[in-house]
């Protein structure tokens, strides 16, 4: 195992309320590392709703379990009204918003920008994060890198928007690159704009929306920014259900379909990176990238199942209105469901799954053997990923 902890990289995906999951393994983590430690990830990488918590990592970079209680306190009360909002006269609002739209061509009324205005979410995240602290721990030597994925719908780019030690260049490939700039939460709101959920976001003359949406290579950021070992939280669960059998196939409702899109854009890329980081290994003249995925232990859209009446009665009705609200569309219902007590479980998994991973995760990052950072320049090689 290398004892330079300086490449061990954190990447978290996106999953909206599914990524509770990914606070819950960080707060799993923390009780492996000594009291008052820092940040053992000098390198983080977030997409959407993984963007969140690792800009809160990054911002408080030199304490490590303080950061991650400050992330999972806000999680563990977490409404859906704090993300989007969800009452009866918005929903209305809304809703005939869209109807004028509809029937006069737009001509009368200009079609809404999203289905939902997640204003309440910028001035949640406004309260909660401190973008001075990404600097300072630069400067300090607690991180080397911190990205964020969005997307480009004017050049329909994956952009990483990263900052970083001076040695790490920005990166240019097919349909991805990697932007150095001073990042503020114009930057992480744009990660979290889900299409057609959430308005995209105006970033230097380009409007941007959820990172996913163009990531064929979410490893890539963290390799690009230095990383030679991945830590990956996912919220895909590892269980797989047996095949359906002979049951009549219905056709898919609006809501089942939307939240297979959400499932593939969020989970799939994953995997198949994986595949192609081995291949890479298999090459012996280069420095092999070494990774580690920590996914749910448990279905999570059948523990999104036993809370769906936590949502409120506005958004209940519309989830039905869509065919969101039965077994099949509880896919799109586990990503909204943005309330304390679907999170709070979900916490508890993260935590649980990490704990029965104690050992490896140790191993992996090198909890007992880790040596003060020291900047380095990622090796050639992997700067081609």
């Amino acid at each position: 195992m290398p004892e330079d902890t300086s490449q061990l990289g954190l990447v978290l995906t996106g999953g909206g309320a599914r990524s509770a999951y990914q606070v819950g393994v960080l707060r799993g983590i923390a009780e492996l590392l000594p009291r008052g430690a820092r940040c053992p990830f000098p390198i983080i990488t977030g997409t959407s709703a993984g963007a969140v918590s690792a800009i809160a990592l990054a911002t408080d970079a030199a304490h490590f379990r303080r950061a991650v209680v400050a992330i999972e306190r806000v999680w563990r009360d977490f409404r859906v009204h704090q993300v989007f909002r969800a009452d009866a006269v918005s929903m209305l609002r809304s809703g005939l918003h869209w109807a004028l739209a509809l029937a006069t061509g737009g001509w009368l009324v200009h079609p809404p920008h999203s289905m939902f205005d997640n204003s309440p979410l910028w001035d949640l995240l406004r309260r909660h994060l401190n973008f001075d602290g990404i600097p300072r721990g630069l400067y300090k030597g607690h991180l080397q890198a911190i990205g964020i994925c969005a997307t480009s719908y004017a050049a329909a780019d994956s952009v990483t928007f990263y900052a970083s030690s001076p040695d790490i260049d920005p990166w240019q490939r097919a349909f991805r690159k990697g932007a150095r700039t001073q990042l503020t939460l114009d930057h992480l709101m744009a990660s979290l704009a889900i299409p057609f959920l959430f308005r995209p976001i105006l970033l230097q003359g380009q409007y941007y929306g959820d990172g996913a949406m163009r990531q064929t290579s979410p490893l890539s950021p963290a390799i690009h920014l230095g990383a030679g070992r991945l830590l990956i939280i996912g919220v895909e669960s590892v269980v797989h259900k047996p095949a359906a059998g002979t049951a009549p196939s219905l056709e898919p409702t609006f809501g089942q379909m939307f939240g297979f899109m959400l499932d593939s854009l969020f989970m799939d890329q994953i995997y198949v990176d994986l595949e192609r980081v081995k291949r890479y290994n298999a090459y012996g003249d280069v420095r092999p990238i070494e990774s580690l995925i920590v996914s749910p232990s448990q279905d999570l859209t059948d523990i999104a199942r036993r809370h769906r009446h936590e949502l409120p009665r506005s958004l209940r009705a519309l989830l039905r209105t869509v065919g969101a609200n039965n077994a099949a569309g509880t896919q799109l219902l586990s990503y909204l469901l943005f309330e304390r007590g679907f999170t709070r479980e979900l916490i508890t998994l993260g935590m649980r799954d990490a704990r029965a991973r104690a050992d490896e995760l140790r191993a992996f990052m090198a909890v007992n053997a880790m040596t003060p950072r020291t900047k380095r320049r990622p090796a050639a090689a992997n700067r081609d990923a």
